[in-house]
């Protein structure tokens, strides 16, 4: 760690808020010299001129709009421009809430059928229910191949105490049914789901780092440690990341005093700044693993990096995604807002973990995921790009690599077991979802009985009765069945159908513990806490 600048403790606030497509700190204006007069000058002599004398009627605001993300295009991928409209979405997910009617909800034969309708929120005060279909929206019609997720979302969400007008199609009613629900607050939850894998394990899923994603954290490890929880494994996979400060809290949490966390390096000093824990962390003692893939970015490489170079937890799975850069947001007078890149942050050893770019060249930037699969990097340690030239070591001497993403300690190849022809055909169709959202129809009432997704699972139909219904569902939806492939991927089939059933009753915390029990990368963490391979330093 270098001593240049400020040293944080962990109780300030933390004012490097920083992730991948976020980390907030609002910049109230931008500084201005003679250099930004000069274009701005020039821009608005261009507009001008396009205003006055241009042959076409031109709307200045769109040209605008347009041009901005060109402009930043030219810089590194993770500088971005959001409209106010996207601003606001964004914010809102990050935030933890956002106004809306209160359900989940997946797209089953171009309709919308409502999953899980969330407790004490707007649409159950109403009395929808968890198995209806949503046909109408404000008088219109909401059904057909138009009809998309992102579409949905638009028109069910809006200011809160506005109201929107639902026609509902319900099972046990030949008549459409009417609803009119008022907009409120929901609750977006960082948190996944928790449980106790084993008697003295814990897992955690955190999907985002969002304003309330400690609060969240910190209760599902206290509710595990009663449970009788010793060692926790903390699930970052497809995590992309959000709020800097809630990733150093949680890191905090298993760290001694006085440990480096994350340190920022940027073109002005106060752009630089260092954390360390501050020693009241309720887990010290707590053996981790923490799970991560190609999506785990930015926050969620803060967390792994940090408990990596500390030599405090073990990190399990594939290479992250690499984002290092930090970015400060910046509101502009229409309240749209840029995301402008200011510094690098650095894990405790001195990794910047940031991938190659070029500036402005963000194709070959969003190539880099796919140049992985193509590569072999997923199914292969050997095939793991590790740039060597960037060197460097945690706590206990143990050597770690910079310059592309964490690279984790147990290395687990992607399981393409039971991965066919066929299993991949009915899972881009949506059939897999689809055929759990129609069991969860033809049963609702029976499965509403059981306590929970044990008894689901202790009550439900054979492996093999289950996939042979459902190529049978997916033969009426228009895929030939092919046995030897069927065969081959039953058990991938069969373990996701009964996830996606358990959920669509019992909402994620019954999704994880079915799907989990099949998951190499969790089997492999588990594993390596049973060695107690995260109780000290290892060499793989």
């Amino acid at each position: 760690m270098k001593p240049e600048s400020t040293r944080q403790p962990i109780w300030i606030p933390i004012a490097l808020a920083v992730a991948v497509v976020t980390g907030i700190f609002f910049g109230s204006q931008f500084s201005s010299n003679n250099k930004v007069a000069e274009n701005d000058r020039k821009l608005n002599a261009i507009l001008n001129l396009i205003a006055q004398d241009y042959v076409d009627t031109t709307n200045l605001k769109d040209l605008i709009e347009m041009s901005i993300p060109e402009i930043l295009g030219n810089l590194d991928p993770h500088t971005s421009y959001f409209s106010a409209e996207e601003l606001k979405a964004a914010t809102d997910d990050l935030n933890g809430s956002f106004s809306g009617i209160g359900i989940s909800f997946v797209m089953t034969d171009d309709t919308i059928g409502v999953v899980e309708v969330i407790p004490g929120g707007p649409s159950e005060k109403v009395g929808l229910m968890a198995g209806d279909r949503i046909v109408m929206i404000d008088d219109s019609i909401a059904t057909g191949e138009k009809m998309t997720s992102g579409a949905v979302m638009k028109r069910l969400r809006g200011p809160k105490g506005s109201k929107v007008k639902l026609g509902i199609k319900r099972q046990n009613s030949k008549k459409l049914l009417n609803f009119t629900v008022t907009r409120g607050d929901i609750p977006v939850n960082s948190v996944d789901a928790f449980y106790m894998i084993d008697n003295i394990t814990g897992y955690v899923k955190v999907n985002q780092f969002g304003r309330h994603t400690y609060d969240e954290f910190i209760t599902a490890m206290a509710s595990l440690q009663e449970e009788g929880a010793e060692r926790y494994i903390i699930d970052l996979r497809g995590n992309g990341g959000g709020f800097m400060e809630m990733a150093v809290l949680m890191v905090n949490e298993f760290l001694p005093a006085d440990q480096p966390i994350v340190y920022t390096r940027g073109r002005y000093e106060h752009d630089n700044s260092e954390v360390w824990s501050d020693g009241n962390g309720s887990f010290q003692n707590a053996e981790v693993a923490v799970l991560i893939d190609e999506f785990s970015a930015s926050a969620s490489e803060i967390m792994a990096g940090a408990l990596q170079d500390n030599d405090r937890g073990l990190i399990v799975g594939c290479r992250s995604f690499g984002k290092g850069l930090v970015q400060k947001e910046f509101v502009l007078p229409d309240s749209s807002a840029i995301r402008l890149t200011t510094a690098r942050y650095y894990t405790p050893s001195g990794r910047c973990i940031q991938k190659d770019y070029k500036h402005g060249d963000m194709l070959d930037y969003e190539k880099e995921l796919v140049d992985r699969y193509i590569n072999g990097e997923l199914y292969s340690r050997d095939s793991m790009k590790i740039d060597k030239d960037q060197v460097f070591t945690t706590m206990y001497g143990r050597t770690v690599y910079g310059g592309g993403g964490i690279v984790p300690d147990i290395f687990v190849a992607r399981d393409t077991s039971g991965i066919t022809s066929y299993y991949i055909e009915v899972a881009n169709a949506g059939l897999l979802q689809r055929y759990a959202f129609n069991y969860c129809d033809r049963h609702r009432n029976s499965l509403n009985k059981l306590d929970g997704y044990e008894q689901f699972l202790a009550t439900a139909p054979s492996d093999e009765e289950m996939l042979t219904d459902f190529a049978n569902f997916a033969q009426r939806n228009g895929i030939t069945p092919r046995w030897y492939y069927i065969n081959l991927s039953g058990d991938a089939i069969v373990t996701n159908l009964k996830a996606l059933i358990a959920r669509d009753i019992y909402g994620n915390k019954a999704f994880y513990p079915i799907i989990n029990r099949k998951d190499k990368t969790v089997l492999a963490a588990l594993n390596a806490l049973n060695q107690h391979k995260a109780a000290f330093p290892i060499e793989e």
